[in-house]
């Protein structure tokens, strides 16, 4: 593929792998225009025989700390879409053929970590953050999460995330399966690469193959878990809680919240 950028995602090659990264340093914040240019290049790497695998990375400090709700604060209170636009470009990532390596070297928060789900493995650094925070912003999780994340580590660690909040740091994720590869941050990238490379080694169909058994139904799961949660997104949007939890998160309080 000879495109170098897509938006903010810069696109290298090294041998049979093909590096995104993201370049919205330093929270790397997505909305639909990032999600949708991510999707294309997936689909059009799925068409370039000369990829065999993908390397998931970003730049500066976070990996990608989701949406940015101080700049489109309760967004989905106005929502008047049976489906979020930005869950079906989700989607679209979820329907790739080729096998995804994620390099997390700092916060995964949110929908970012659903993100980092669309990888078949994560290689994180000790720095690393994984978090699914939402009812600490008053809102349900999105982003296909409440499927793939009790896919990785299992329902009840799933809920134990999602109930309290609470961010994990690289050791917790790799200790309930959430990371594959737990390394230093300045081999990060080496190391991810290097996992990326030794499944590029496979005879590419096979793997292909391989992995398309394995996440057999799973895009179909999402869409319909996306369509739900949006559903469930858009009225929790409109209460006094969610525009309370905006405000604690940004203060780095506990939210003060009355069930309205």
């Amino acid at each position: 593929m000879s495109i170098t950028q897509k938006g903010d995602v810069h696109v290298s090659t090294d041998g049979h792998v093909t590096v995104l990264e993201i370049r919205r340093p330093p929270n790397n914040f997505f909305d639909l225009d990032l999600i949708r240019d991510l999707s294309s290049l997936v689909e059009a790497l799925d068409e370039d025989v000369d990829c065999r695998a993908i390397l998931l990375a970003s730049e500066g400090k976070a990996f990608c700390a989701g949406a940015d709700f101080q700049r489109r604060p309760a967004e989905l209170a106005g929502a008047v879409e049976d489906r979020n636009p930005l869950y079906s470009e989700a989607v679209r990532l979820f329907h790739n053929r080729k096998p995804i390596v994620a390099a997390v070297q700092g916060p995964a928060i949110g929908g970012g970590l659903g993100l980092s789900l669309v990888a078949d493995f994560r290689v994180a650094a000790p720095e690393a953050r994984f978090g699914a925070n939402f009812v600490k912003l008053g809102i349900h999780p999105g982003f296909g999460l409440t499927h793939t994340l009790p896919r990785v580590i299992g329902v009840q660690k799933a809920q134990w995330m999602f109930m309290t909040g609470r961010r994990l740091t690289g050791e917790e994720a790799a200790a309930i399966g959430l990371v594959d590869l737990l390394v230093p941050a300045d081999r990060l990238r080496a190391e991810a690469m290097a996992l990326a490379q030794e499944i590029a080694e496979g005879a590419p169909l096979a793997v292909q193959s391989t992995r398309a058994t394995l996440r057999r139904g799973l895009a179909d799961a999402v869409q319909a878990q996306t369509d739900h949660e949006f559903v469930e997104q858009k009225w929790l949007a409109r209460t006094e809680d969610h525009r309370e939890g905006i405000r604690a998160v940004a203060e780095r309080r506990p939210g003060r919240f009355v069930a309205r």
